[in-house]
């Protein structure tokens, strides 16, 4: 079963200590930041979106995470690995990966959803997630971005040039290095997000209208790879 976002699901960006935009950075999606309000570098961003500040649609997308961010940390796990693991070079069906310390990619991690469009992947790492330069997360089979989760401990780190997919859970800071791109959002639950020449699409919970308009936006992620 996905973990629900409820009113989260439409943010591309959703921070509790603020946005940070250097460099031309496109979000498909809706922004806000609570407690604290500022957002800078609005004039780097393109927003497909609304940009809700600190107002009650965003606070009310904060308590929805909570929910959604306690749901994954509490999965029970059906795999678990050993202290920083690496996925890259893996094929990984649905289910729960665990890792009490931190996840890392280097190179491309494969999830294969063996034909069902309702596989789930949820990825609990209980300290950080840092990908390399040039790492990618591929989809194959079937296998949707609304349906992948990353419940990250502390902080979050795309490195320059990442490809990544799924929704971005950390109880602290998300930083996107130059050029990272994701298809999911980014969700700090206490922290800030940083971004610098990034792509953000926001992919709402299936049977979402906006599913289109992702669709959509789809045509104009460059490097995204889906095989069906």
């Amino acid at each position: 079963m996905a973990v629900d976002l409820d009113s989260a699901a439409p943010f591309g960006v959703l921070a509790g200590a603020g946005i940070t935009i250097t460099g031309p950075t496109t979000i498909q999606g809706d922004i806000g930041s609570f407690p604290t309000l500022s957002i800078t570098g609005l004039p780097n961003l393109t927003l497909t979106g609304v940009n809700h500040g600190g107002d009650s649609i965003t606070q009310d997308a904060k308590v929805d995470l909570i929910s959604a961010y306690n749901d994954a940390a509490g999965r029970t796990p059906t795999t678990t690995y050993g202290s920083i693991f690496d996925l890259g070079g893996l094929t990984l069906t649905s289910g729960v990966y665990n890792d009490p310390s931190s996840f890392g990619l280097t190179g491309t991690l494969t999830l294969d959803g063996l034909g069902d469009s309702n596989a789930v992947w949820i990825f609990q790492a209980g300290s950080t997630l840092i990908t390399a330069s040039n790492s990618m997360v591929n989809l194959i089979n079937g296998a949707q971005a609304s349906n992948i989760f990353w419940q990250v401990g502390s902080s979050a780190t795309l490195g320059t040039n990442s490809d990544f997919a799924g929704n971005i859970l950390a109880s602290a800071d998300i930083t996107l290095n130059t050029g990272a791109e994701i298809q999911g959002g980014l969700y700090a639950l206490n922290g800030a997000v940083t971004l610098d020449s990034n792509n953000i699409i926001a992919v709402p919970e299936p049977g979402s209208a906006v599913l289109l308009g992702i669709g959509l936006a789809m045509l104009v992620f460059r490097k995204r790879r889906a095989v069906i």
